[in-house]
């Protein structure tokens, strides 16, 4: 009959914990292997060579978003202030437009039909 080696647990553990560590290698190996043979990979392109001191640019003023006929400042400022607190900055926004939704005036309509007064 086979007599164990040892019957040590702490033994047992380090020769495990060793399989497991160099297995975890092996995988890592093959992992930074794979990325270098990778043929999917773009090659890095050399940059060009830069032009002599070019003249700085103005810095373009941020764009007002634009505003249709018939809103009202205060009306703009409230949207641009709801959509600021639900995380967005004022220069992400690039329109302000109604939706068109005719399916909503005609309930609106049909309900105030419907009410009695």
């Amino acid at each position: 009959m086979h007599q164990p080696v040892t019957d040590n647990p702490f033994v047992i553990m380090f020769i495990n914990m060793v399989i497991v560590f160099c297995v975890l290698t092996a995988i890592w190996g093959l992992i930074e292997l794979t990325h270098l043979l990778d043929p999917t990979k773009k090659k890095a392109e050399q940059p060009a060579p830069a032009p002599a001191a070019p003249a700085p640019a103005p810095a373009p003023a941020p764009a007002a978003p634009a505003v249709p006929e018939g809103l009202s400042t205060e009306t703009v400022a409230a949207i641009t202030a709801a959509v600021t607190v639900c995380g967005y900055s004022a220069e992400q926004i690039q329109a302000i437009r109604p939706a068109e939704q005719p399916a909503w005036r005609n309930f609106g309509r049909t309900q105030g039909m419907r009410t009695s007064r």
